[in-house]
């Protein structure tokens, strides 16, 4: 797999806030409202919309539009590509366990 540096950063930005795990659990049960994650976290409209750019930025989650509010939801592409990512970065290269990789 080739990861696009940017890209791979951004899904571990969006990674490295409570709020944004928070966030995250509560999409994990299926789509969300604005107003009901602004409900269970207890942030400012402002503060949640911040969040939101990141982990939409990311490509983790996805928004709908509708009426005035946004609908969230965990993006099975970008959760994809993240757990792709994670594996590839964690992965070790050294394949004979007798000679050390250095």
């Amino acid at each position: 797999m080739n990861l696009d540096d940017k890209r791979t950063a951004m899904i571990f930005k969006a990674f490295c806030d409570e709020n944004r795990i928070r966030i995250l659990k509560l999409l994990k049960t299926g789509e969300k409202c604005a107003c009901k994650l602004l409900e269970e976290i207890n942030v400012t409209q402002p503060t949640l919309s911040h969040h939101m750019k990141i982990l939409c930025d990311s490509g983790i989650v996805v928004g709908r539009k509708d009426g005035k509010w946004t609908h969230y939801s965990i993006s099975p592409e970008g959760a994809a590509y993240a757990v792709k990512a994670l594996n590839e970065l964690t992965k070790t290269t050294c394949t004979d366990e007798d000679e050390p990789c250095c």
